[in-house]
């Protein structure tokens, strides 16, 4: 299969990630899932950066531990068990980059999903600490119970930042079936 830079949305991030995302940098993995944006993004970071990690499920965290141990990148992340509306508790240094990736975990409980409400918050407090020219991707997999809701809110939400402070794009894929994920990209301006 072709790795076209625009069939999919881990296509799209990656390349986002790639072009962005610098040794030293300081960036945020808002749901770590199985890990795979977590080890880029500690790749990419080098010794001098930081990833902060965000999971509520203990299943993730410890499958990304498996996957950074694996890789021998674990020394440059700090893993949180936690919501990632909770980030601001953790978190006291400016970001140069966030990556959100709303639904349920692949291969995990579909029960447990991303919800508006903590996105958001989530969301809000990134924002704060975000530096300037600073990129957040939100990739909204929406296709399960309760994921149009979170995608509409969180819409609404990046709707109404003030344009002098954050430029937001929203892509979605016009031609593909079967609710395709919608990409936010944030950056903040000013």
């Amino acid at each position: 299969m072709k790795n076209n830079f625009l069939s999919n949305a881990i296509n799209i991030s990656n390349n986002i990630i790639n072009q962005k995302v610098k040794e030293g940098m300081i960036v945020v993995d808002a749901t770590v899932g199985n890990g795979n944006d977590t080890l880029k993004l500690a790749q990419k970071v080098g010794e001098s950066g930081k990833v902060y990690g965000f999971d509520i499920q203990k299943l993730a965290i410890d499958n990304t531990t498996d996957l950074l141990n694996k890789n021998r990148f674990y020394n440059r992340v700090s893993l949180i068990h936690d919501s990632h509306a909770n980030i601001s508790n953790y978190i006291r240094d400016k970001i140069d980059f966030a990556i959100f990736n709303l639904g349920y975990l692949p291969k995990g409980d579909h029960s447990i999903i991303t919800k508006p409400d903590s996105t958001i918050e989530a969301i809000k407090s990134i924002l704060s600490f975000l530096h300037i020219n600073g990129i957040l991707i939100v990739v909204s997999y929406y296709g399960h119970k309760g994921g149009i809701k979170e995608k509409n809110e969180i819409e609404n939400y990046l709707t109404i930042l003030n344009q002098k402070k954050f430029t937001v794009l929203k892509m979605n894929f016009l031609n593909q079936i079967n609710n395709p994920p919608i990409i936010f990209c944030i950056e903040k301006i000013s």
